[in-house]
Formats: C-alpha cells, structure tokens, sequence
C-alpha cells in the first residue's frame, strides 16, 4: 500500500501544491454539501504487471477511506484514481453510492477529464470530474433542508 494523504494523493509529483489546495478545498465544499461522502483522488503510478482496475479494487479496500465503522451498505466512499503513466483512470464507489451511480454514468464523468489529462492538466481533469460528479450526487441524493444549508443523504 503506497503511503497516500488523505484527500489528495500524489505519489506522482505532477500536481502543484497549488493545485493540491484548490482541489482540497473544492472537495471539501463538496463534502460540506454532501456530509456521508468520502471523497479520495489518487494518483499513482501502478505496476504494470496487473491490471488498472484490479489496483483500485485493491487500493479502494485497503485504503479503507470511509473507515472501519462505515462498511459496505454505510461506505459512502469515493475513490478518484488516476495513472498517468498508464493514460487510465477509473472511479470507484463504495456499496453505500453503488446504487446511485451507474458504472457508464462515472465513465461519462472520466471521459470530460480526457482532454484535460491528454495535454497532461491533471488538476483541470480533476475539477471537470468533481464538477460532474456534484451534478450527479445532487440529482441522486434525498434533499435535507436546515435554516442555513441545503444539504444531501443517501
């Protein structure tokens, strides 16, 4: 397990600190608006000797993001990873969000990175990934309204 931070991981070097905080502070407002949601972008360079999807299949489980407390119908974890090297990338939700989110839905959201990520603006590809995903989970989520803020459970 490579040692990642949490929110924003780059084992890769390739976002500027700049970046990393933009991209925090956009998944935080995120999360603000969406509380259950555990959100994790990766990106890493993976061996080659496997396949991508089998890596995040690993990385999601072992990461743990939601944490121990929130398994399988309460992980509301959201796994962003990205391989540069590889050109792949893959979203992977937990078993709490797989009903909402339909596997073609998240290929969607990763194709509107491709451009981006073509040209090697990982962060731009990151944010139009984000910005879709917001769309989703609010077209997905059951409405909670308080006096102040609008807010979504699943």
């Amino acid at each position: 397990m490579p040692r990642l931070a949490p929110v924003v991981a780059d084992t890769t070097g390739l976002f500027g600190s700049a970046d990393q905080a933009k991209l925090k502070k956009e998944i935080a407002k995120i999360q603000r608006r969406f509380p259950q949601l555990v959100l994790q972008v990766v990106m890493h360079v993976f061996p080659e000797e496997h396949p991508f999807s089998m890596h995040v299949f690993w990385l999601f489980n072992a990461g743990n993001f939601a944490g121990d407390s929130h398994r399988g119908k309460d992980n509301h974890a959201l796994l962003i990873a990205l391989d540069p090297t590889r050109g792949e990338s893959a979203i992977m939700p937990g078993y709490g969000l797989e009903p909402f989110l339909k596997p073609e839905t998240l290929d969607h959201l990763l194709e509107l990175a491709g451009p981006a990520w073509l040209d090697g603006r990982w962060a731009d590809g990151i944010f139009r990934v984000l910005d879709g995903l917001e769309r989703l989970l609010e077209s997905v989520a059951i409405p909670e309204e308080t006096a102040d803020v609008k807010t979504g459970e699943f």
